[in-house]
């Protein structure tokens, strides 16, 4: 079965960009020049996922305007003759992009999160993405997309990674695939997560990303997955209860992540993608070489 859904936990907080996040949702904060939660949509549009759910929060709603339709904003910028930002504003929400929302009452954590988009997903595979992890592409074929084809080919559940230093791996949940070296792109049975492991105990040093394709059958293990870390139900928990029913692959990233949750993450991902944007890119480059 392709995947088609794609669910988008964005209930936190984000206490770690506080005071930014005071009054503006983490999700919302711009990367150049749009909002972080924009560019993972349109990753998740590029992978071939038409349906996104927000699992959101009721200090969220600025998320949820930003993807519906402003009919004001739109005949202004029309009657003024800006028909360059009007094609920029549409783009927001193309056609065919269906986006749902429901909320988080409480924060119990990134499965229960999942866990409120059940009634939506239904029996269907589906993505989980991060809203403040980035994933700066390597190629024309995203590295979700290509995710969601191993889904369709081998049944197994699909779980980003990406190599991290050794001495920062007691930062990140790590993946043990039994010492198989993994090339960019290529997936290997998962046979245990480690979460936060220090140095000497960790397995390899592939850490969990944010991309997740999962079964349905993710959502009656989190039913049965008790609080865990933190005294919340933690999604890698119920994985590992999957891995013991069904495969469950590592999948190397090609490309790059940007944890925008992080302020130095975030500071990063702007280089990254300013340097990179099309029409800012090289006067960017410009700019900084008067810092340096």
């Amino acid at each position: 079965m392709k995947v088609t859904k794609a669910v988008l936990p964005v209930a936190g907080l984000g206490t770690r960009f506080l005071p930014a996040s005071k009054a503006i949702p983490k999700e919302m904060v711009t990367v150049v020049d749009k909002p972080v939660i924009q560019y993972v949509v349109e990753e998740a549009l590029a992978a071939g996922i038409n349906e996104i759910v927000l699992v959101t929060h009721s200090s969220k709603r600025a998320i949820e305007d930003h993807f519906d339709t402003n009919y004001e904003l739109e005949a202004e910028l029309e009657r003024r003759g800006k028909l360059e930002l009007l094609e920029v504003l549409k783009d927001t929400v193309p056609a065919g992009l269906k986006v749902s929302v429901v909320r988080q009452g409480s924060a119990l954590g990134l499965g229960h999160a999942i866990n409120c988009a059940r009634a939506i997903i239904g029996d269907a595979p589906f993505a989980v993405m991060l809203p403040d992890v980035l994933v700066q592409q390597s190629g024309t074929r995203t590295d979700l997309g290509v995710m969601a084809e191993h889904f369709h080919e081998t049944g197994n559940a699909q779980i980003m990674v990406e190599p991290v230093p050794y001495d920062q791996v007691s930062s990140y949940g790590v993946v043990d695939i039994k010492g198989v070296e993994l090339e960019a792109g290529e997936g290997a049975p998962m046979h245990r997560v480690v979460e936060k492991p220090p140095r000497e105990e960790a397995p390899s040093n592939l850490s969990i990303v944010g991309r997740y394709i999962l079964p349905a059958r993710i959502f009656e293990l989190l039913d049965n997955t008790p609080p865990g870390a933190g005294g919340e139900i933690q999604l890698t928990d119920a994985i590992a209860t999957l891995m013991t029913e069904q495969g469950v692959d590592a999948f190397r990233i090609r490309g790059r992540s940007f944890d925008c949750g992080n302020k130095l993450g975030y500071l990063e991902a702007t280089l990254a993608y300013g340097l990179k944007h099309p029409k800012l890119g090289s006067d960017f480059r410009a700019l900084l070489k008067q810092y340096q």
